[in-house]
């Protein structure tokens, strides 16, 4: 058996870390994928856990063998998916989430155009206003910033396959839930998994 990849978009504000980290908690079949970097491991943080800490050389090795299936270079340090990595989880039978931004999300449609792909929305713009000053540390400036980055990572959700708007929360889970059940119950997923059974079935 093998899992699906799924990418998961969204504005900074639209709940997307809330909705993916309630996901894998309610369903054992979905991980989310843990992306490579170059920057400094973190107090607290946890090689393979929270980034697959690389050199600069390792990650640029990793490049030209073309073993991601998105990266790019941030305030000097470099960001990545690693494709051996997914797909050593689709062979587990996992679902796969990449959470990367539009961009992200071009480069992987080209390697593997199989992907599903989910832009989650927030409920209004004022909400996401509301949401990304709710920290109330922010300066007016840092905060016009970022709604100005939302508003162009948003104005890219129609290359998506799917929208989910969160307004209420647990409707939003709900709905993405509903999503990974429903293409495991594609054909070409069921017919994968439940093999024997078909030609058993279908014996004279």
């Amino acid at each position: 058996m093998s899992g699906a990849l799924y990418i998961i978009s969204a504005p900074s504000g639209a709940g997307k870390t809330s909705l993916v980290s309630q996901l894998i908690e309610l369903d054992s079949h979905i991980v989310v994928s843990v992306s490579s970097t170059t920057r400094p491991m973190r107090t607290g943080e946890q090689n393979g856990v929270n980034y697959h800490f690389l050199t600069v050389e390792e990650f640029e090795v990793k490049i030209a063998e073309n073993d991601f299936l998105e990266h790019a270079k941030v305030f000097d340090n470099y960001y990545g998916t690693s494709k051996s990595s997914v797909e050593e989880q689709l062979r587990k039978g996992k679902d796969v989430i990449l959470e990367i931004d539009y961009q992200g999300a071009q480069q992987v449609r080209k390697i593997m155009p199989e992907a599903t792909s989910i832009f989650i929305l927030p409920p209004s713009k004022e909400e996401l206003k509301r949401r990304l000053t709710g920290r109330g540390t922010d300066s007016e400036e840092v905060i016009a910033k970022r709604l100005a980055e939302s508003m162009n990572e948003m104005s890219h959700y129609d290359e998506f396959d799917y929208l989910v708007i969160n307004n209420h929360f647990q409707t939003a889970l709900e709905e993405l839930h509903s999503i990974f059940k429903s293409g495991r119950l594609l054909k070409t997923a069921q017919v994968n998994q439940h093999q024997n059974l078909i030609q058993q079935l279908l014996e004279s």
